[in-house]
């Protein structure tokens, strides 16, 4: 049984205490299917997630199978399923990869034959089972709303709380839904709660939960409804809430409610005896010393983290439009690059260690002088393009990532998928990416602008592209972890890119008291320092030459830029775990 006891949850508004839900006191039988009604702003959906645990009650209790959720915490996420109003599943995927993906993070199971069994099951059970190899993208409302339940369906949970399921439906999808819903209530004992606008089809429901204004207004039978609110259609039992205050609703309610509940336990006992219900031998009068079913466990973290990988390389390979742009960047940025590789490509001249004197020494000095403005111009220049470019390509991997599918990852997170898992999935993915990018902009602008860097110079230059990849990659997946909208967390990351290049110094020098403060926060330089310090001597100087920024050494540009990286991932484990729930 689930009960609610004098159960409110409060926010503050204006610095004032405002109860969205107020001293609910409501009791659930197990095999139970309840509607919740209520004008819209009444508390419907604050509720349900109350129950759910997502948001955390400010005072009462709430009980299940007798035990105090307050004080000995929620309920397994094996135990609970919350299918809310958005949809749930990816898209590029088809029903059964989507079901079983969803299965293969909730369940464990021991082979590939009770993984096969259990998927089977639950598309039979809600009606998919003839579309399964049908991408998501495809499907209609009532459809993606059936997957959505299937997703839940796979851990057998007990209590089924389901969030405006129903809306934006046609008459007969939502009856169907409807119909779907207390079906699934009639089996193992399982409480179904629905939050719905619509009045219609009530008298599919065991019973009828009414909040105004976040207090119990009515509950009990449908058939009911109308007598208790004094009107002949439930479509009035709307306007009448809004002739009364919700306290006098509400205190109304608890005067009069037990013979509603009477009412609510004989049903329920004449449809046990009819055979309508079918609960657990122990809910159903049977053997007490009847063993429990064996629990649903969570798979670990490396079943978890394979499951993701898997999914999120399928998804990226069937998003053609993705690949393209992937493949676009790969091939154009470093042809790009090319382009200044004339000027890169001169002969510095060499200073005669005999100084003849005269006019001959002075057109020397001047050749020196040109060739060492034009090669090192266009060294600095070409490997800041690098570092500029990747830098974008780090913005455009990692910055919708997260943000991106963050109520599918809210939901996934509340139904048992670890946030670790996720974020190395993550991690793993965008490692690839960042490996191909930086390995072929280094290998393809090599061939045509040979990196003229001392003793193992080009291997360092291949080092730092790697790293401020890596570290802008890492930072803007933190970016994305923190934001709530892939727009915000997009914004933010092209700003974060914008600022790299004039910031860096490489351009024109910064002062030195703005320097200070800002080069530990830009990865550009600390590759473009890092790459011009291994070029060889004669070079270097050429550099030299044409620049007014220090150089730092290449190890504190190498650590520097793994710090980077780490703040990265710092930022994106919080993000993770943080509820972010809307």
């Amino acid at each position: 049984m689930l009960e609610l006891q004098d159960v409110c949850f409060t926010i503050q508004k204006d610095g004032e205490a405002v109860n969205l839900v107020d001293k609910v006191n409501i009791k659930v039988p197990r095999g139970h299917f309840m509607a919740i009604v209520g004008p819209s702003g009444c508390g419907k959906t604050t509720l349900l997630k109350t129950i759910a645990g997502l948001n955390p009650e400010s005072g009462g209790a709430l009980f299940w199978e007798g035990r105090n959720l307050s004080e000995e915490g929620d309920l397994d996420p094996s135990e609970i399923g919350y299918v809310p109003q958005f949809s749930v599943a990816y898209d590029p995927l088809t029903v059964d990869e989507s079901v079983e993906a969803a299965t293969r993070l909730r369940v464990k199971v021991r082979d590939m034959e009770e993984l096969d069994r259990r998927i089977d099951r639950v598309l039979e059970e809600v009606g998919l089972t003839a579309i399964a190899d049908r991408h998501v993208k495809v499907l209609s409302g009532g459809q993606k709303r059936r997957l959505g339940l299937a997703m839940e369906l796979v851990s057998d949970p007990k209590l089924l709380l389901c969030d405006e399921v129903t809306s934006g439906l046609d008459p007969r999808s939502e009856r169907e839904i409807v119909r779907l819903l207390h079906d699934l209530s009639r089996h193992d004992g399982r409480i179904v709660l629905s939050v719905t606008h619509s009045l219609a089809h009530l008298e599919l429901y065991d019973s009828i939960l009414v909040l105004h204004e976040g207090r119990v207004a009515y509950h009990g039978p449908p058939e009911q409804l109308n007598h208790y609110f004094s009107v002949h259609d439930t479509e009035e039992v709307y306007p009448k809430l809004a002739t009364q205050t919700s306290e006098r609703w509400q205190s109304s309610w608890m005067k009069h409610r037990e013979p509603y509940y009477t009412k609510l336990d004989r049903d329920r006992t004449k449809l046990i005896e009819s055979g309508g219900l079918h609960l657990p031998p122990k809910q159903a009068g049977g053997d007490p010393d009847e063993p429990e079913p064996e629990k649903i466990r969570t798979p670990g973290f490396f079943t978890q983290f394979t499951t993701l990988l898997a999914r999120r390389w399928k998804i990226f390979f069937r998003d053609r439009g993705q690949v393209f742009l992937q493949l676009a960047i790969l091939l154009c940025f470093p042809v790009l690059v090319t382009l200044f590789k004339d000027n890169a490509m001169g002969q510095i001249a060499n200073l005669s260690d005999t100084r003849q004197g005269g006019l001959e020494e002075v057109q020397e000095l001047q050749t020196v002088r040109r060739d060492q403005v034009t090669v090192g111009s266009a060294i600095s220049g070409i490997i800041m393009f690098q570092v500029i470019l990747l830098s974008l390509m780090a913005s455009n991997n990692s910055a919708r990532e997260i943000a991106g599918e963050r109520p599918i990852f809210e939901k996934e997170k509340f139904g048992g998928v670890r946030p670790t898992a996720y974020l190395a999935s993550k991690v793993t993915f965008l490692a690839c990416l960042v490996l191909a990018q930086s390995l072929w902009m280094a290998v393809f602008v090599n061939l045509f602008a040979p990196f003229r860097g001392a003793g193992g110079g080009f291997e360092s230059h291949i080092i730092f592209l790697l790293l401020v990849n890596g570290a802008m990659t890492a930072v803007c997946l933190g970016i994305s972890a923190m934001m709530r909208t892939a727009e915000q967390a997009s914004l933010l990351s092209i700003y974060l890119v914008g600022f790299q290049l004039p910031l860096s110094g490489a351009v024109l020098a910064l002062p030195a008291s703005v320097e200070v403060f800002t080069r530990p926060f830009i990865s550009a330089y600390w590759a473009w320092a890092g790459s011009v310090s291994a070029l060889e001597p004669k070079v270097l100087d050429a550099v030299k030459s044409v620049i007014s920024t220090s150089l730092s050494s290449r190890e504190a540009c190498i650590y520097t830029l793994v710090f980077h990286v780490g703040v990265g991932l710092m930022a994106a484990w919080i993000g993770t775990r943080r509820h972010q729930w809307d």
